[in-house]
């Protein structure tokens, strides 16, 4: 049984209430005694109508209020069988015990000496669903035969009412879906006239487009107040010509959105219908745009770049990205995103042995309810996403232009007095107050509980711009959430002030036409459309995962003058960094990419890691000022300011970071990974003192100071982003310290994964319980560390964990596929660092196993090249397993020929990141940072150590 506010699960029952709904009924049923006299109260409904209503609030009545309060009972039926009250023969005879105890109104009257409010909040959320379900039931009878606009013909009969299983808004209002033998319609308890406008508007920015496949908003009937749209149904495409129409849509919902400063545009909002996809729900438009109100702390470079995030195509909602927030740690649910099979199970908190007295909330890994936003049962997003950027330009251009003529600006008039709504603060951040403010311990102690809400609330407006920080605002927000409603902001475009929870108000005045105009005039075009391309990553959650099946092998291999063309694509590229760069008087410098954090891809300004962040470039910098200095590099000016400028933003995001948590207990440890995480930055800094850097030493000892309680925070094991990638910083960092507690504390990891193991010889992960191999997040990657971790200890028991997992791996072998099988796709082998052959031969080569380096350097000579060109899944990761075998005697190509090979692909295509198309991307594993990096070490006086192990190699003082 699913409980509050939290993402619906795939399949989630309609009754949530299970086994405890008749506990519920002494709290529901005299309010749906009332409702009946209410109801007939209203004219122009007949009894069978009455019945319709009344039985769809029952619904929603049983499972909002099981929402509210199922920690409480699970609470109580515990303190029931704690202390012996319950004295049945077995479980199931002691829930029927207890439950029968609770179908007295005395039991809930009861509860009013630890939960002094709750009946109070009870009656509130109750009286106000039921309030709503008669006002809905009032205006259907007054809007019957005006429905006819929408419907084609008279309504008939209402046959069925379905209340929105979302948040409710100012008094248990919620849209609605209602059936009569005519057909549906869709109730919304806000004005609708901005659709009516936007329908218009549309009309005449495409007028050419035909009717078919125009996007669209559906019809709409205003009222005052409330208003009625036309139901839309999900469609499929019929074929490749539909489907090309709808992604096409897409990039001029895009642009449309862009220009009317469209937000919160999720996948729920947005409907496919047949080749057009329709937004179902546009009420926030013109949405204010706030600057930061003071500096983060994490460089000027980086608030500057999200500022310009915040202000490009992303802000719409209608890009794939990741969400932070607990519950949505992961989740895709924008509207082009979404994808199925790419969204992460979330950790839901479900009762477990319910109809028993053992019943209790437990986290349980579900996943997400996919919404009806995909054109196709198997969207082939990055087959698509070509039509979608084409579409976003080719309606921009027109816009231009229509604005250069003086055309644009009397379009968007008519949405000046239109209300829409504002959305001060992320939906999550709401939900996760209101599983505080009803939980038992609040319950019990309210007045504690809304003082902790108000802290949250006044803290969270210090750092995000816009979010209210008025007390008296804060106040009537949580008074909207204690009677279990989301606050709901509004404004008109004209007016700009907006109106909020209780009556407050919030924000000056603002001609919102004509900011959100005069912004899009000032847009970044450029900067637009690299987010937008960037952004495409975002929607699927592998790293290895590629956009299209091109293949970049060289039509022509050239052998000549291969160090000539080796320094000049490297010197290219890292001019390409220093270009991109981001950088700000404070001396700080970012760039915006797509990064991976622990929740998936998201296009954001660089975060501290090795992977993909800013660790990552300044080894890249510190790298080629070796080399350059050396002569094994070409000469590119500006190198060591750029070098100065990103290793001081690092230190600046670390030292913030460092005062927020000594402020503020509640946040989350930073996770130990060995590429995204506490062992990346260990890693990086070590490398970097290694490379000349001088404070690496210390700041590396900081990190690992952490990775205690990262460990104890996040039960992942894998090496990218778990508790293994720590480890071999760990005993670097003890080398070059000789501090012997950092081995102690790498040991400490090492035993917790060889309990963790799996008696196959493999570890599980959230999406492969039974485990998976390769190097990133699989059996390959956790065995490297435990072997290494036997050499640096001499433990045994290590040793035996290694090589278990290297037989796990070697089980996946298939001759027949010339390489490992790769559990995410069946019947494939991969070749990537990241999941195939190039990890599990870069592990080998260290290891100095030659038959597994042979194996794995053919299957990345045959099917590892010519599909991009980075480290984590490209030919330059494959180049180091190829040219590891060749030094061991048993590659498959002379070094002359894979050279050639490399360069030839990198001078014909450019490079090509793979994940971000043609998005700059700097990352030292999936972007081109990593490409010339690996392209110093072609030379054969190259001592730059791999960075395919997370290991800075032998350290001394």
């Amino acid at each position: 049984m699913l409980l509050n506010s939290e993402p619906r699960p795939a399949g989630s029952p309609d009754d949530l209430a299970g086994e405890f709904g008749p506990a519920l009924d002494p709290l529901i049923e005299p309010a749906l005694a009332g409702l009946v006299a209410e109801l007939k109260a209203v004219r122009g409904l007949d009894d069978q109508e009455r019945d319709v209503v009344h039985r769809a609030t029952a619904a929603t009545l049983r499972d909002t209020v099981y929402r509210k309060v199922c920690r409480v009972l699970v609470l109580e039926l515990n303190a029931a069988r704690i202390t012996g009250a319950l004295t049945a023969a077995d479980p199931a005879a002691r829930f029927a015990q207890w439950l029968a105890g609770t179908t007295d109104g005395r039991y809930w009257d009861a509860l009013d000496e630890h939960y002094p409010r709750l009946g109070q909040r009870l009656s509130a959320v109750i009286g106000n669903r039921c309030a709503a379900a008669v006002q809905l039931a009032q205006r259907f009878s007054a809007d019957r035969a005006a429905l006819a606009e929408l419907l084609g013909t008279e309504p008939g009969v209402l046959t069925a009412v379905e209340f929105g299983a979302g948040d409710s808004h100012r008094g248990g209002q919620t849209v609605a879906i209602l059936s009569c033998t005519a057909g549906r319609v869709v109730y919304k308890p806000r004005s609708v006239a901005v659709d009516a406008v936007l329908g218009r508007l549309l009309h005449a920015l495409l007028p050419d487009e035909p009717s078919a496949t125009r996007i669209r908003v559906p019809d709409v009937l205003d009222r005052d107040g409330y208003g009625w749209t036309a139901h839309v149904g999900h469609r499929y495409c019929s074929g490749d010509g539909e489907l090309r129409a709808f992604y096409r849509g897409m990039g001029h919902w895009l642009a449309v959105m862009r220009l009317l400063g469209g937000s919160d545009l999720h996948a729920e909002n947005l409907i496919a219908a047949g080749p057009v996809p329709v937004v179902v729900d546009c009420e926030t438009l013109f949405t204010p745009v706030h600057e930061l109100g003071r500096p983060s702390g994490h460089g000027l470079a980086v608030d500057r770049a999200v500022s310009l995030v915040g202000g490009t195509v992303l802000r719409t909602g209608l890009l794939p990205g990741r969400g932070l927030a607990l519950g949505w740690r992961g989740v895709d649910s924008s509207a082009i995103g979404s994808l199925p099979g790419q969204q992460p199970s979330a950790p839901v908190p479900m009762v477990v042995d319910g109809g028993t007295d053992l019943a209790r909330v437990e986290l349980v890994q579900a996943p997400i309810a996919l919404a009806a936003n995909h054109p196709s049962a198997d969207p082939m997003l990055g087959r698509h996403w070509q039509r979608i950027y084409d579409g976003f330009t080719e309606l921009t251009e027109r816009l231009l232009e229509m604005d250069r003529e003086g055309g644009l600006e009397p379009l968007l008039a008519g949405f000046a007095d239109c209300p829409v709504r504002v959305v001060t603060r992320a939906t999550e951040a709401y939900a996760e107050l209101g599983r505080m403010l009803w939980h038992p311990t609040s319950l019990h102690d309210e007045r504690a509980a809304r003082l902790r809400a108000a802290q949250v609330l006044a803290k969270q407006a210090e750092t995000a711009p816009g979010a209210p920080g008025d007390p008296e605002v804060i106040d009537a927000e949580i008074a909207d959430l204690l009677d279990g409603d989301v606050p709901f902001f509004a404004t008109t475009p004209r007016d700009g002030v907006l109106t909020g929870p209780g009556g407050t108000t919030w924000g000056k005045p603002l001609d919102l036409v004509a900011d959100a105009l005069h912004r899009w005039r000032r847009n970044d075009l450029a900067l637009d459309r690299q987010v937008a391309e960037a952004a495409l990553v975002s929607a699927y959650l592998n790293e290895g995962w590629l956009p299209d099946d091109r293949r970049l092998l060289a039509s022509t291999v050239d052998t000549d003058g291969l160090d000539r063309r080796r320094r000049a694509q490297a010197a290219d590229i890292v001019r390409a960094v220093r270009d991109h760069a981001l950088r700000a008087d404070d001396g700080s410098a970012t760039w915006i990419a797509p990064v991976l954090n622990p929740t998936g891809w998201a296009v954001t300004p660089l975060g501290p890691d090795l992977y993909g962040g800013l660790a990552g470039i300044a080894v890249l910098l510190a790298a080629y000022r070796i080399e350059m200095n050396d002569g094994r590099a070409d000469e590119v000016d500006g190198i060591d300011s750029l070098l100065t400028a990103v290793v001081h933003t690092t230190r600046l995001g670390e030292d913030q970071l460092a005062r927020e948590r000594a402020t503020t207990s509640a946040m989350r440890p930073e996770p130990p990974g060995g590429y995204v995480g506490l062992g990346s930055q260990i890693w990086g800094w070590l490398l970097l003192h290694r490379f000349g850097v001088t404070d690496g030493l210390e700041r590396a000892g900081a990190l690992a100071g952490q990775v205690v309680d990262g460990v104890r925070a996040d039960e992942s094991y894998d090496l990218l982003h778990g508790m293994a990638g720590a480890v071999v910083p760990l005993l670097r960092l003890a080398e070059a310290t000789e501090e012997r507690r950092w081995t102690s504390l790498a040991s400490q990891i090492g035993e917790r994964l060889l309990c963790a193991a799996t008696p196959g010889g493999c570890w599980p992960t959230a999406s492969f319980p039974e485990g998976i191999g390769g190097f990133a997040h699989g059996a390959t990657g956790i065995g490297w560390t435990l072997a290494r971790l036997a050499a640096a200890t001499g433990e045994a028991s290590y040793r035996r964990g290694a090589d278990s997992a290297f037989a796990y791996e070697e089980s996946l072998y298939d001759p027949a596929l010339g390489g490992w099988r790769d559990l995410r796709s069946p019947g494939m082998a991969a070749s990537a660092w990241c999941h195939g052959a190039g990890g599990i031969g870069i592990a080998a080569a260290d290891l100095g196993q030659h038959d597994v380096l042979r194996r794995a350097a053919a299957a990345c000579w045959e099917s590892g090249l010519g599909w991009n060109h980075t480290l984590c899944h490209g030919d330059l990761g494959a180049w180091e397993v190829i040219d590891a075998a060749q030094a061991a005697g048993v590659g498959p190509v002379d070094r002359a020929t894979l050279d050639a090979h490399v360069l030839s692909s990198l001078e014909e295509f450019g490079p090509v990141s793979g994940m971000a198309r043609e998005a700059f991307s700097p990352g030292l594993l999936p972007g081109l940072g990593g490409v010339a990096y690996q392209l110093l070490r072609m030379h054969p006086d190259c001592t730059l150590p791999s960075v395919l192990l997370p290991d800075p190699g032998l350290m001394r003082r």
